[in-house]
């Protein structure tokens, strides 16, 4: 016990002066000391809260978010901390998030019965004008908590990244927002243009629904 503390719980029996002097502490500290218990018990209580929102967050999540993900998922609710903080606290609560066997991701995928895109291009790798050859591949990057997904299309004749997308899956929202970012950047007209996939299986049904759901079209 502090001597603060054991003068606030003796001063219902002696004077509060007489205390002070006693165990050799200021009248005028222990005054200070004791409007500031409201202030300390307020911030016991928004941490607890803070533990609270943190411990739902990494258990809906599997126990697979790190303090990154936590702080920002905190944020998404409109909770603003540091994340410094998210990660103290995860710490003293010993949330740790779960590191599983990683495996390597597959961005192509054979075994389908879906018709396949024809190469257009033959191994011809030349462009006479922009907006006419696209690249397109998707690849991964691994990070701390999982594997990060790219989807990119390159311009055959300018060389230059004209849409890419990432996410941390492989559905196909991910080439749909690649494209819908080529879409809006560049001038096209229809039958104009050619995509060529860097896998030569990839399916050509899923090239032309990507591609209408951006509002242009493709033969």
């Amino acid at each position: 016990m502090t001597k603060f503390a054991f003068v606030a719980a003796e001063r219902a029996n002696h004077a509060v002066a007489t205390l002070c002097r006693v165990v050799g502490a200021s009248v005028s500290g222990f005054y200070a000391w004791l409007r500031a218990i409201p202030s300390r018990q307020n911030r016991a209580e928004a941490e607890a809260e803070l533990r609270g929102h943190i411990n739902r967050i990494f258990a809906a999540k599997r126990r697979v978010y790190g303090a990154p993900r936590i702080h920002a998922e905190l944020r998404r609710e409109g909770h603003r901390h540091a994340r410094r903080r998210i990660e103290r606290l995860m710490r003293d609560m010993g949330l740790q998030a779960r590191r599983g066997r990683r495996r390597r991701p597959q961005t192509t995928d054979s075994r389908h019965d879906l018709p396949i895109a024809p190469n257009r291009l033959g191994r011809s790798f030349v462009a006479e004008r922009p907006d006419a050859v696209w690249l397109a591949d998707i690849s991964y990057i691994p990070t701390d908590e999982g594997f990060l997904y790219l989807a990119a299309l390159k311009d055959l004749a300018t060389r230059e990244i004209v849409g890419w997308s990432m996410a941390d899956h492989l559905k196909a929202g991910l080439c749909i927002d690649a494209l819908v970012m080529l879409s809006s950047a560049a001038s096209l007209r229809a039958d104009s243009f050619t995509i060529a996939t860097a896998g030569s299986n990839t399916p050509r049904v899923r090239i032309r629904r990507c591609w209408s759901d951006t509002g242009s079209s493709r033969r």
